[in-house]
């Protein structure tokens, strides 16, 4: 599969391998700003790879309590290119939405650096009153251990650059539904969250979320916001992420590599006969 376009840029680079030095092309992940507007008004600037910005856009606004359901977006689009044929913005409309640009309180927190305790990271999500994830969903330990390979081989812009996290949408038969990438974790989460919401699939009670990286926080918020029932990474979830899964009923599961997992919450939606 094609990469986005201006995803990726090349750059000649010095290798040096046993002794031997070498110069030639190397490919890098782009990474620029992208803001988003709503109604005209900035909400957030974030750094991210380019492509598929209109999903990034519309998954953080779901994920981040700004709108609950499709029907409250209106229309989203870029802003026109600039000289170079890139578009760094993009404009939302919304309606039915009590939104006020100046009180968005960021929940991008991760564990090691949120500025307030944890207490109060989890209490603005359980403020938010969001749907309790579905607790007859079942997947099967043999067909979550086969995720991550599935997932590796269609990380086409990792491939290339080496430096992009991923996040994917699998069914409870192991079908990969979606996948996208970005230089940062939860922008991958928020487009691939934004591409369900576009298509009508939102809440994603049905699905399992698979992340490349580490399950802090702001991805099981984030879960949490999609509607996912099991949360899965290749990595440790931090603390925070633990409590808040704990509290709000999400299976997250680390460490899932060859024939290993570990669960952190909610086990019986992966290990049978658990509690």
């Amino acid at each position: 599969m094609r990469p986005p376009a201006h995803s990726v840029e090349l750059t000649q680079v010095m290798e040096w391998r046993n002794g031997a030095v070498h110069s030639l092309q190397d490919s890098l992940a782009t990474e620029e700003p992208l803001e988003i507007r709503v109604d005209g008004a900035p909400v957030t600037v974030t750094m991210r790879t380019p492509g598929h910005d209109l999903e990034l856009a519309a998954g953080f606004l779901l994920t981040e309590g700004i709108i609950e359901q499709r029907e409250q977006l209106v229309a989203i689009s870029t802003a026109a290119p600039d000289s170079s044929g890139k578009s760094n913005v993009v404009e939302a409309q919304l309606k039915d939405c009590e939104f006020e640009p100046k009180d968005l309180q960021r929940n991008f927190f991760a564990a090691s650096s949120c500025g307030i305790c944890g207490k109060s990271c989890i209490e603005l999500i359980r403020n938010r009153r969001l749907r309790p994830p579905d607790r007859d969903f079942r997947i099967a330990p043999k067909v979550l251990c086969m995720l991550p390979e599935v997932l590796r081989t269609r990380q086409d812009i990792f491939d290339l650059t080496g430096g992009l996290h991923a996040a994917a949408l699998f069914d409870a038969e192991g079908s990969l539904i979606a996948v996208r990438e970005d230089i940062g974790r939860h922008n991958a989460v928020d487009k691939l969250v934004g591409w369900a919401l576009l298509e009508g699939r939102v809440p994603l009670s049905r699905y399992v979320l698979l992340v490349s990286g580490r399950g802090g926080f702001e991805i099981v918020q984030k879960a949490l916001a999609a509607g996912f029932p099991l949360l899965a990474s290749v990595s440790a979830p931090s603390s925070l992420a633990v409590k808040l899964a704990r509290e709000l009923g999400l299976t997250v599961v680390g460490f899932l590599r060859g024939e290993r997992f570990v669960v952190y919450s909610e086990a019986s939606r992966c290990i049978p006969g658990s509690i």
